[in-house]
């Protein structure tokens, strides 16, 4: 496809800068690896230990392959259809957005529709490759940020880019239904998804940094809590026994009562050696 875009009627025509940083990055470490799997010729060694492989995350915990699987990818066509709409439609994004903020919505557009598309397939063994949850991610925020940009389909059609990435949304939707191909279209609409939500809203990394240090310490709190009222517990069980000790002697303990005077002592004795 060929596309040109326009703010506005009669306007002007945008060229995406060249390269910005964030773009270089992501595209070269994509032909790197592509060009590593085209001269081992190795795809089938490559894609169970670095592609999406639902099965294998959780249960032989390959936690990485999240991740890794945006850049591997299935053939030349599918890595460079990709980059050329990264390239096209994430430059401006990186110039308005900055570097890191735009890696930042990368990684967690294809980070999380990779997670969802394994929530759903949970048994398959079927590698997912690609970065296009990402590039669906960055799709739907370049629609939204630009909605009135006109894109030029084959350099005839005119349509603004909110309808372009509108319409490519519900082809992916409408194929989901249909396993008429090997193309993970799960994923694509998780990537959209997940960039909707980020861009409606944008995650505050020092907030969540602090809840989730404040859920920790909660957590430790409670933990010690239920730890202390169990030795409580175990505490006053074993004073009573040996009241009854005092009182009658060891002998009058029944069975049940001699079993847990051993094994709180032994619970206490433990605490106190931890402590």
């Amino acid at each position: 496809m060929k596309y040109q875009f326009q703010t506005n009627p009669g306007d002007y025509s945008y060229t995406p800068n060249s390269y910005p940083t964030a773009i270089k990055i992501l595209v070269s470490i994509n032909f790197g690896i592509f060009l590593l799997q085209a001269l081992s010729k190795s795809e089938r060694l490559f894609f169970p230990l670095f592609g999406l492989v639902p099965k294998l995350v959780w249960s032989d915990l390959m936690i990485w392959q999240p991740f890794t699987y945006m850049f591997f990818h299935g053939g030349v066509w599918h890595v460079l259809i990709n980059m050329f709409v990264l390239w096209m439609f994430g430059s401006e994004l990186e110039r308005i957005w900055g570097r890191d903020r735009f890696l930042k919505f990368f990684f967690i557009t294809g980070v999380g529709s990779g997670l969802i598309t394994m929530l759903f397939s949970l048994q398959s063994m079927t590698p997912v490759v690609g970065a296009s949850g990402s590039v669906y991610g960055v799709l739907l925020a370049y629609g939204l940020t630009y909605p009135n940009r006109r894109v030029y389909l084959y350099g005839i059609i005119p349509i603004k880019s909110i309808w372009f990435v509108f319409g490519i949304g519900l082809m992916a939707f409408l194929s989901s239904f249909k396993n008429i191909s090997e193309i993970s279209h799960l994923t694509h609409i998780s990537g959209m998804l997940i960039g909707y939500l980020l861009l409606k809203k944008p995650i505050d990394w020092s907030s969540l940094w602090f809840r989730m240090r404040k859920r920790t310490l909660e957590y430790r709190i409670m933990k010690e809590e239920k730890k202390l009222v169990e030795k409580n517990k175990i505490e006053n069980d074993v004073n009573k026994i040996l009241d009854k000790i005092n009182r009658e002697g060891y002998d009058s303990l029944t069975e049940n009562e001699a079993e847990r005077l051993y094994k709180g002592s032994q619970a206490l004795s433990h605490n106190k050696k931890k402590n």
